[in-house]
Parts: C-alpha cells; sequence; structure tokens
C-alpha cells in the first residue's frame, strides 16, 4: 500500500473529511487530495502535523517504503525523525535553528572560492638569496607550501657544499623565515658581500661565531671580532631546532 493509501485510510480511520484534515494542517482540500493520490509529497512541517492529526508515526504510513522527497530514508533517518517528533515545541524550534545554521554554513562554504595554495622563493643557492631583485628562471624558482614546507616558512635556499651536514646536506633545501635570530640558530648571512649557511652565535664581548655544522668543515668557520669592521648580514633564520654549539660543548 503506497503512502497516500496509508493516509486516506488513517484519515478515515479518525472520521476526518478531506476538508477537516486539509483544516487542520494548513492547506487547501485539494492539496490532501493529491497527497491521498500520491501526486505529491507533504513537506516536513506539514507532515510532523499529518502524524500529529492522524495519531500515527512515520513506520505506520511508511513502513518498507519510507520515503522524503521520493527518497527512501534510511533506518537512521527515521530513528531521527521519530526523536524529533518526541521533542517538545522549544526543542524542535532549537533544533530546527541548528539546522538552518548548519545548512547555511554548508552553502557559504559551498559559494566561497578555492583558497590559492600560498607559494614562496626557492632560491638556487645563498647567493641567490641575496639579491634584492632576483630574476625568475634564473636565480629562484616557486615552492608550493604545503607536506614537508613549514608553514612559517617565507623562502628556501638550495644549499652548496657540505658544511652545514648532517642538518643540511649538500642540493638539500633550507627553509627561512624572518623571526629573531638568537644564539644556537641557523641562519642565512652575508659576510662581506659573500652568502653562507652558518650557525650563529654571539658572546659577551661581542664577538660572532658563525659555525659550520659538519665539524669536519671547521676549516669554514667565521669569526668576527667587533672591531674587525667586516659586515655582517642576516637574511633570515633556518627553520631548524637549536643544536649544540660547535666548540662550546664539545670536550
Amino acid at each position: 500500500m503506497s503512502f497516500g493509501k496509508r493516509v486516506q485510510e488513517k484519515r478515515e480511520t479518525q472520521g476526518l473529511s478531506q476538508a477537516a484534515l486539509a483544516a487542520l494542517l494548513g492547506v487547501s482540500q485539494s492539496t490532501v487530495g493529491n497527497y491521498e493520490a500520491d501526486i505529491s509529497f507533504p513537506k516536513e512541517e506539514v507532515l510532523l502535523r499529518l502524524f500529529d492529526c492522524l495519531g500515527t508515526d512515520p513506520n505506520t504510513l511508511f513502513q518498507d517504503s519510507f520515503r522524503a522527497g521520493g527518497e527512501v530514508l534510511s533506518q537512521a533517518e527515521r530513528q531521527l525523525l521519530e526523536r524529533y517528533r518526541a521533542l517538545p515545541p522549544a526543542g524542535r524550534e532549537t533544533l530546527r535553528s541548528v539546522s538552518e545554521a548548519l545548512c547555511a554554513f554548508r552553502d557559504e562554504m559551498a559559494r566561497a572560492p578555492e583558497e590559492e595554495p600560498r607559494v614562496i622563493p626557492l632560491y638556487r643557492s645563498p647567493a641567490a638569496a641575496g639579491y634584492a631583485a632576483p630574476v625568475f628562471g634564473e636565480d629562484f624558482d616557486y615552492l608550493t607550501v604545503q607536506g614537508d614546507v613549514p608553514p612559517a616558512a617565507e623562502f628556501a635556499v638550495r644549499i652548496q657544499g657540505d658544511s652545514m651536514e648532517p642538518f643540511l646536506r649538500d642540493g638539500g633545501v633550507a627553509y627561512v623565515n624572518h623571526d629573531p635570530l638568537r644564539s644556537g640558530d641557523a641562519g642565512i648571512f652575508c659576510v662581506d658581500g659573500e652568502m653562507f649557511c652558518k650557525q650563529y652565535y654571539r658572546d659577551p664581548l661581542g664577538m660572532v661565531y658563525l659555525f659550520s655544522l659538519n665539524r669536519k668543515r671547521a676549516d669554514a668557520d667565521i669569526l668576527l671580532p667587533p672591531e674587525s669592521g667586516r659586515s655582517l648580514v642576516c637574511l633570515g633564520r633556518v627553520m631548524l631546532h637549536t643544536m649544540p654549539l660547535p666548540g662550546k660543548d664539545e670536550s
């Protein structure tokens, strides 16, 4: 038996005419006739009033062919509807408000344009990172910030040489930002116009040490006394965990 036939059967059992049921539902008599002829299906708010007016529940009217808008409802959906009907009016209104808010949020997200992936420059060498205006295709490429790229990275540098191994290998990539540099941090430095990736340390007397993390390359360390007159510029902090300072923690 179809939904419409069950509605008609329950209406007649209740002793209601189509006109009387229509008045209780707030619809026209022809609309009730369309329900019973399976031409149209009640909207949610009308459907809930229909259950109340006929003194029945969803399972009685729908049984194995429980449908809403032509789509078969699952057992979980039927249970949700039954729980909704069991709520007092204030509870139903709260649930409707939450449902409307969630649907509005869903629609807003669907309308929002997809966020463009963030990209940062990947310089082909520390020297390239020091250029004021690098030429695309010659000095740097664009790198999409995803996967292993730290979200806070502002640019990246392709390492040349083995002086920073094993933390930064020859040909590997160092990710850099402009956070304040502290003793123990690695950074990209310009010393007298030459570019280096080194670990930074400044002692209380103002002596600056730029260490190679690979102690087999201690010959590549750079020492800058305060009175040396040499120029030192830090272009950024390499995003590595702080490491023991070479020459300071070694026995």
